[in-house]
């Protein structure tokens, strides 16, 4: 019999899944931010696909009970530090009673739902719709697949009481950005905020305050709405007691 040693080719779009020859180059989101004329405007029919994934995202989630929203790398090795790191914190968070959310993809959103999941919680996966993208991982145990990248966002919003943001690319500053813009912006209230790694993080907050600050461009106090540890019990200590 032969093993599989590698997976081919794998896609999400909403429910339905794609593999190999049945992958297709072009996302949901892409296709919804062509501009480019065609033979009819779809978008008043993708209204509907919207509202089903809000819909669906909002009844699977609405008795999720207190949890904490997990960002980080997709890239880092389960031998990283990173990964153990994530893992005994979301442990703990399912100590204090709150569920984990991640995107539900590999790295760091492995090792967070690894963590829930073993110590016996919810471990909450909100994947996304992209080309070659590898399927939730084993660890999820509420797992649901969104093709619009702007109603996932809401959810992790939505549903959490905080977030830890772990060294990551620009999925993760996305979302790190979007929560300090809507506290900054006193759209979300009372939501703790927590840059897990000193080292990692340190160029960003000093541009934020000798570029940023120094152009007048935020306040001085806007720094103030994040905190920075290198600590794992620290950063589930903010993120559960301020929550």
């Amino acid at each position: 019999m032969t093993e599989w040693t590698q997976q081919p080719p794998l896609m999400t779009s909403g429910p339905v899944i794609r593999r190999g020859g049945q992958v297709t180059e072009r996302t949901t989101d892409e296709r919804l931010l062509d501009n480019r004329p065609g033979p009819m405007n779809d978008d008043p029919w993708r209204v509907l696909r919207i509202q089903a994934e809000f819909v669906e995202g909002f009844g699977a989630l609405d008795e999720l009970g207190p949890a904490i929203s997990m960002f980080g790398s997709a890239r880092a090795g389960r031998d990283t530090p990173e990964y153990a790191q994530a893992e005994y914190m979301a442990r703990e968070l399912v100590r204090r009673g709150h569920a984990v959310i991640t995107g539900g993809g590999p790295g760091i959103m492995e090792a967070a739902n690894r963590g829930a999941h073993e110590a016996g919680g919810c471990s909450v996966g909100l994947g996304i719709e992209l080309p070659f993208e590898q399927a939730m991982n084993q660890y999820v145990n509420l797992g649901i697949n969104f093709r619009y990248f702007f109603a996932r966002k809401v959810m992790f919003l939505k549903y959490a009481q905080g977030f830890i943001a772990m060294p990551g690319g620009f999925g993760t500053f996305d979302e790190l950005f979007e929560a300090l813009t809507l506290i900054q912006t006193r759209k979300v209230t009372n939501f703790p905020v927590v840059l897990f790694g000193a080292a990692y993080w340190e160029g960003l907050i000093t541009w934020l305050r000798t570029c940023v600050i120094a152009g007048g461009y935020i306040s001085p106090v806007d720094v103030d709405i994040f905190h920075v540890t290198d600590d794992p019990d620290e950063a589930v200590r903010i993120v559960t007691e301020r929550a």
